[in-house]
C-alpha cells in the first residue's frame, strides 16, 4: 500500500457554503424562499456581457486555447496598466494560490497568514507539505482587524510567503495602503501575496499598482465575486515577470478553457454590471447595520468593506453550531465560523450581503431562534 506524503495522511477539506437544493430538500423549504448567504456570490448573477461572449465562444470548443490565456492576459494588462508578462491567469484565484505555494516555498518552508483567514492558504500549504503559520496573535479580537505591528513581528527570516487579504476574510476589515506597504517592506526575503478577491466592495481601486513597485509582491484578483463568474472559475495574478515565469512553468499547461478566456475578457468591460452590484452591496451593508441594532443576542462586527460580514454571538448560552442549524431550519444559509475558519471559535458566523429581502430574512430568523 503506497501512502501519500505525511501532509495528506488525514487530509482536511475546504467547507464551501451549502447549496440551495440541499437545504430545500432537507428542510422542505421552497428554493426561492431560501436566503443563500454563505458563498459570497453575486446577487445579480453573471455579467451579461460575459454570458454573451461565452455563447459566442462555443464554436471554438474543439480548439486548444492559448496555454497562457493570452487574450485575457492582454486585456488584464491593458485594464490595470501592466504588460502581459506581468499577468498569470488561473482557474479561480485558488489555483494561483496553489501555484504560488509550490513555486515560492520549498517543502517544510514557512508560510505566514493571519489567523483566522481564507482556509485554502493553510489547506494547500499542508497538502503540499509546507508549514502554515497562522498569526492569531495579530488579530484584534474586538474589531477583527489585523494588528499590523503584531503581524510584522510574526515575520521570520525563514518565512517564504506572507499573505495579506484585503478586505480580509472572514471579517471584511480593510488595511490602508501605508499598512500594506509596511508589511511588504518588513518581508524583503519573502513573496508577499496581496489577495484582493473582494476589493471592488471597498469602493477603492485597490493596490494592484504595488506589484509594479516591488520585486517581491504578487496581487491576486478573481472573477467569482463582483463579475458573477464563480461557476466559470477565473482568477489572475499580477507580479514582476520573474514571479510570473516561475508560475507559468509549473501550472497545468492548458489551465484556462476557451469559455473562461472569452467570458473574462468581456466581463472586464461590463461596467454597468459592476457598478450595479457594488451599489447594491454597499446599500445593503448600511441597511443591515440598522437592522442588527434591533438584536440583543447578536452583533454585526462593524467596518466590513466586503460583501460579507461577521456576526458575533453575544449570548453565552449558545454557539455558532446551534445558530447555524437554527438559521438553516429557517431557510437561511450562512457560514459557521467554527467549521469554516480555523481558530475563529464558536461565537461567530459569516454572512453575505445581498438584496435587502434576504437581509431581512437573516435578521428575522436570528430574532426567531429561541
Amino acid at each position: 500500500m503506497h501512502h501519500a506524503h505525511s501532509g495528506l495522511l488525514n487530509p482536511e477539506y475546504y467547507v464551501p457554503g451549502l447549496p440551495v437544493d440541499y437545504v430545500a430538500t432537507r428542510y422542505g423549504i421552497a428554493p426561492d424562499e431560501i436566503a443563500k448567504l454563505g458563498s459570497a456570490e453575486n446577487p445579480y448573477g453573471a455579467s451579461p456581457l460575459a454570458r454573451q461572449a461565452v455563447a459566442d465562444a462555443l464554436d471554438r470548443l474543439h480548439l486548444y486555447p492559448s496555454w497562457t490565456a493570452e487574450p485575457l492576459r492582454e486585456k488584464i494588462a491593458e485594464t490595470y496598466g501592466y504588460e502581459p508578462a506581468n499577468v498569470i491567469c488561473g482557474a479561480g484565484e485558488t489555483e494561483i494560490i496553489s501555484l504560488i505555494i509550490r513555486a515560492f516555498c520549498e517543502p517544510g518552508g514557512k508560510i505566514l497568514m493571519p489567523g483566522p483567514c481564507f482556509p485554502l492558504y493553510h489547506l494547500f500549504a499542508e497538502a503540499e507539505g509546507r508549514v502554515p503559520v497562522l498569526a492569531h496573535q495579530a488579530t484584534d479580537w474586538a474589531t477583527m482587524a489585523l494588528d499590523v505591528d503584531a503581524y510584522i513581528e510574526a515575520i521570520d527570516d525563514d518565512t517564504r510567503i506572507v499573505f495579506i487579504t484585503n478586505p480580509h476574510s472572514p471579517s471584511g476589515t480593510w488595511m490602508t495602503e501605508t499598512d500594506v506597504r509596511r508589511v511588504i517592506e518588513a518581508a524583503p526575503q519573502a513573496l508577499v501575496v496581496l489577495d484582493e478577491a473582494y476589493v471592488h466592495y471597498s469602493e477603492t481601486p485597490g493596490y494592484v499598482h504595488l506589484a509594479g513597485e516591488y520585486e517581491h509582491v504578487a496581487v491576486l484578483r478573481t472573477f467569482s465575486k463582483v463579475f458573477g463568474l464563480a461557476g466559470l472559475r477565473i482568477g489572475f495574478g499580477v507580479a514582476p515577470p520573474m514571479v510570473i515565469d516561475a508560475l507559468l512553468a509549473i501550472k497545468t499547461t492548458w489551465n484556462m478553457g476557451q469559455l473562461q478566456i472569452a467570458g473574462a475578457v468581456a466581463a472586464l468591460d461590463d461596467h454597468d454590471h459592476l457598478d450595479r452590484t457594488i451599489k447594491t452591496i454597499v446599500e445593503s451593508r448600511s441597511y443591515v447595520q440598522g437592522r442588527f441594532e434591533e438584536l440583543d443576542r447578536f452583533r454585526m462586527v462593524p467596518d466590513s468593506r466586503s460583501n460579507f460580514f461577521l456576526i458575533e454571538i453575544l449570548d453565552a448560552d449558545t454557539d455558532s453550531n446551534r445558530i447555524f442549524d437554527g438559521l438553516l431550519e429557517r431557510g437561511v444559509i450562512v457560514k459557521d465560523g467554527s467549521v469554516s475558519f480555523r481558530g475563529l471559535g464558536k461565537s461567530f458566523l459569516r454572512s453575505d450581503l445581498n438584496f435587502t429581502q434576504h437581509m431581512d430574512h437573516l435578521v428575522d430568523a436570528l430574532a426567531d431562534i429561541p
